[in-house]
């Protein structure tokens, strides 16, 4: 199965699944950027519950833009904050400090543009998951892809899954199990074992 995605801010782990299972991986290069949505947000859990993390981008809604062409606003440090939620959140997780330091460049550095920081963090996850990606660019936009399945719609925030199968997370026994966060909760408390649950997981289906 060939499947179409968009680029996310430290994906899913719906988004992981497909790229896991799919024989190939085309990332949308074409679409409008849309205000709030997974392209500059991830979604992590935090002490209390759910918790988002937002990118903020040099944007306006008067003018229709290209994702590829948003650049990130560095007028504030929202890489220092974004680091000290990761830890603040996942300091006592099994393999936190096993992966910290892999993860610190995309704290350290000052990107851009937008899309070229999630296509780094995006990289910079399948290096720590030991992993080879069969993946491409789209050259258009098809608002119907005609030789692939299109899961762009998970780049909406609000998109409805079922819930994947459960696994410890550090603030479970506090607010239960949360499904579908960033890659980095199931990173963090999974460890090696991540891409053996990412297989064991049926492939997202859009609700």
């Amino acid at each position: 199965m060939e499947v179409l995605l968009s680029h996310t801010y430290f994906p899913s782990i719906a988004h992981f699944i497909l790229l896991l299972k799919s024989e190939k991986v085309w990332f949308e290069a074409h679409d409008n950027y849309e205000k709030q949505t997974l392209r500059n947000r991830t979604y992590i859990y935090g002490a209390n519950g759910k918790q988002a993390l937002s990118i903020p981008v040099n944007y306006t809604q008067k003018n229709r833009q290209l994702f590829k062409d948003v650049e990130i606003s560095n007028s504030t440090p929202w890489q220092s904050i974004h680091r000290k939620s990761i830890e603040s959140a996942y300091k006592s997780s099994p393999f936190f400090e096993f992966y910290e330091d892999d993860l610190e460049v995309l704290f350290s550095k000052k990107p851009k543009f937008l899309l070229d920081h999630n296509i780094k963090c995006l990289e910079t996850i399948v290096e720590c998951l030991q992993i080879c990606l069969d993946s491409e660019d789209t050259t258009i936009y098809e608002k119907e892809p005609q030789s692939s399945v299109d899961f762009r719609p998970l780049v909406q925030a609000n998109t409805k899954l079922e819930d994947f199968e459960s696994y410890t997370q550090v603030f479970s026994d506090k607010h239960g199990f949360l499904s579908n966060l960033s890659i980095l909760d199931l990173l963090f408390n999974e460890g090696p074992n991540t891409v053996n649950y990412l297989k064991n997981q049926a492939s997202p289906t859009l609700l």
